[in-house]
């Protein structure tokens, strides 16, 4: 089906039987910092050696890391053609960041974040994408719009409740959320055990609380 046609019929699903919220969020980005910067800062720090990065897309971001890397994409970029559950059946070796911007919706980010952590070095960080929607058609399951962010952000907050790992939101390019293997030292509780079945009210109501969300400048005390 055409992308067209396929947004059209998600769209009607979606104001049919989903869920109805209007208001907006408003996230000052700041303009001159994106994902990349993050990325570099967070090797150049820790003297980084292992890269994975999970859908590459057009490989803006793959070719623009100078260490040891893999990229995985079924469709373009990286080096190795197939699905992130794919490569991680089959994979052995351990990666110091690893950055996730695959297919962008909770189980599977949830699952790419699990697989992620049984793969990365003690001192080791994962990255991951687009985890500050600003309304709810951004991230919205299934997608109807181009400009999408997905339900990347409830796979965050559920990380947030695990006492395994210390998780922080960056407010830079559409949300970029930091996981590394350290104690959790502010573990986010919240009563619910699916978390699929967050909302997006949820996420307007709570997000600073849920994300943890810190400043680009106040970055060096979690890479």
């Amino acid at each position: 089906m055409e992308p067209k046609k396929k947004f059209f019929f998600s769209k009607v699903y979606h104001l049919l039987f989903k869920e109805k919220f209007n208001k907006k969020l408003v996230f000052n980005f700041p303009e001159k910092v994106s994902r990349l910067d993050l990325i570099k800062r967070a090797i150049t720090k820790n003297n980084y050696q292992a890269y994975l990065e999970i859908g590459c897309d057009d490989d803006k971001i793959f070719n623009s890391i100078n260490i040891k890397k893999i990229g995985v994409d079924p469709f373009s970029g990286g080096n190795f053609r197939g699905t992130s559950d794919e490569f991680f059946l089959q994979n052995k070796n351990k990666f110091d960041c690893i950055f996730i911007d695959g297919l962008h919706i909770y189980e599977q980010v949830k699952k790419d974040i699990l697989n992620s952590i049984d793969c990365l070095s003690a001192n080791g960080i994962i990255i991951l994408h687009d985890c500050l929607p600003q309304t709810i058609s951004a991230q919205a399951v299934p997608r109807y719009r181009y400009l999408w962010n997905g339900d990347v952000w409830k796979a965050v907050v559920e990380a947030r409740t695990w006492n395994q790992v210390n998780t922080v939101t960056v407010l830079v390019d559409q949300g970029v959320s930091i996981i590394k293997k350290n104690k959790n030292t502010d573990v986010l509780k919240i009563e619910i055990q699916n978390f699929k079945k967050l909302k997006f009210e949820d996420f307007y109501n709570n997000h600073k609380k849920y994300m943890r969300i810190v400043n680009y400048d106040d970055l060096e005390e979690y890479i």
